[in-house]
């Protein structure tokens, strides 16, 4: 995986050019990249806590607070949702890379984790704005995020490696991406804390690596609470792991990628 850091300024121009490709030709350009969190925001926010007349936990804070509350975790998940999906057809997106023998095709899945957390930092800055703006000064907690980050990246590369190399080989899997992902979504601590959920069901929620990640990263925006480290080291080890596995499986694949595409 060290081809990651050694190719860092490829994978930064790449992610670049990927930005640029997405809003070119756009009436709002990079706008979108503010307007859509707030978008998608204000509509769980009007279903869940208007309709479903939903609050987190045992919380007071009203509206503004679970609107901030709701946006961390769509943020962080549109991190992981976003690899996701485009990792099956991603190797298909770039038959003239196959084709490159000395072009190193295990940085793609770091490109496309570069544009999702360009996108994502766009929508911490809006959380954190209005954070300021409806509760003052966030807890000093918040400089904790980043290393929170780590676990998530792990874990989404590693999924993304396999992904891609299984993309390749078979095509009906782009077809459930999408199906899993709006799963996942529902599955993972994002519209409701992990306490709000029966006990006896707690055990499988946890078996989610979203659900750690989600929790660490509210306690330290909104609680002030750092996350244990012993915990954190555990989840990072483990995303490690599977990061890790993710890149072997992709190395041992790669070369039949010419043969299918």
């Amino acid at each position: 995986m060290t081809a990651l850091w050694e190719n860092r300024g490829l994978i930064l121009r790449l992610a670049r050019r990927d930005l640029e490709a997405r809003y070119r030709g756009s009436l709002l350009g990079l706008f979108w990249a503010v307007l859509t969190p707030l978008l998608m925001m204000a509509v769980y926010t009007f279903v869940f806590s208007v309709v479903f007349q939903a609050r987190w936990g045992s919380s007071t804070g009203g509206k503004a607070e679970f609107a901030l509350l709701l946006l961390s975790g769509l943020i962080l998940f549109t991190i992981f949702s976003d690899c996701l999906a485009r990792a099956p057809g991603l190797m298909l997106e770039n038959v003239s890379y196959i084709k490159k023998v000395v072009f190193p095709l295990e940085i793609l899945p770091g490109v496309v984790l570069a544009v999702s957390i360009a996108n994502a930092a766009i929508g911490f800055v809006i959380l954190e704005l209005f954070a300021l703006l409806l509760f003052g000064v966030p807890p000093l907690t918040t400089l904790l995020f980043p290393l929170i980050l780590v676990p998530l990246c792990l874990v989404t590369l590693g999924v993304t490696w396999f992904l891609a190399s299984l993309g390749v080989f078979l095509r009906d899997i782009r077809q459930m991406i999408g199906v899993l992902i709006t799963m996942l979504m529902f599955l993972s601590p994002i519209f409701y804390p992990v306490s709000a959920i029966p006990e006896a069901y707690q055990p499988v929620i946890l078996l989610n690596p979203l659900t750690l990640l989600l929790e660490h990263a509210r306690d330290a925006l909104f609680w002030g609470k750092a996350p244990d480290p012993w915990q954190w080291l555990v989840h990072t080890a483990t995303a490690y792991l599977v990061a890790w596995l993710g890149f072997a499986w992709f190395q041992r694949t790669r070369k039949a990628f010419a043969d299918v595409v």
